[in-house]
């Protein structure tokens, strides 16, 4: 185990939790002195005191050793992905993990000839949307206004608004949203249910 990259974890949760060392140290029962020689990867605790101060924490013991790394990469198989089929013979299949603190979500959507999506309520101020058209055509409604997208077309909006996704021609419209929505994901992962 690398100490000092224990103690830079250490003390980056410390700090995101708003905590000073007295503080943690009361928390985990751990003397001050230990925690700052901890934090500075001075000494080497032991599975006890690492045991306490993952407790002071609020974080498992695993996730207080776990490498950086490990939740820096999350695969998420073909097979896992969710896919909701909707009214109207439209799908959603949503392609990213859910990240806990991550309010982003990449989805594809796959509309039938002559399908109207539907409207949907602004989101929050500082919500964003990508939208790429991979094949047909996308007619997009954000607030007033309405957009034509074809096979390789992308537009941007700000998400604050309402707006609305219609295959209005002949042939299937595969398209791709990217979203930063500025609220809490549910417990669930399915805010994608917008698009």
């Amino acid at each position: 185990m690398n100490l000092e990259s224990l103690g830079q974890r250490i003390q980056s949760l410390r700090v995101e939790r708003g905590l000073t060392l007295r503080e943690l140290a009361d928390r985990s029962e751990v003397s001050v002195s230990m925690l700052s020689s901890v934090e500075r990867g001075g000494k080497a605790p032991t599975v006890v005191v690492l045991d306490r101060i993952a407790g002071g924490l609020d974080v498992t013991l695993a996730r207080l050793v776990a490498e950086p790394d490990a939740e820096r990469v999350i695969v998420r198989r073909a097979a896992d992905q969710d896919r909701v089929d909707e009214p109207g013979g439209w799908q959603r299949t949503i392609l990213t993990p859910v990240v806990p603190g991550v309010n982003f979500e990449w989805v594809r959507s796959t509309l039938p000839p002559s399908c109207d999506a539907g409207m949907y309520p602004a989101y929050a101020q500082g919500s964003h949307e990508f939208i790429a058209v991979q094949s047909g055509t996308l007619t997009m409604t954000i607030g007033e206004r309405e957009f034509t997208l074809a096979a390789g077309d992308s537009l941007y909006f700000a998400a604050d608004v309402p707006h609305g996704y219609a295959n209005r021609g002949q042939t299937r419209c595969v398209y791709h949203v990217a979203a930063l929505i500025m609220r809490p994901r549910s417990s669930a992962g399915t805010w994608g249910t917008n698009r």
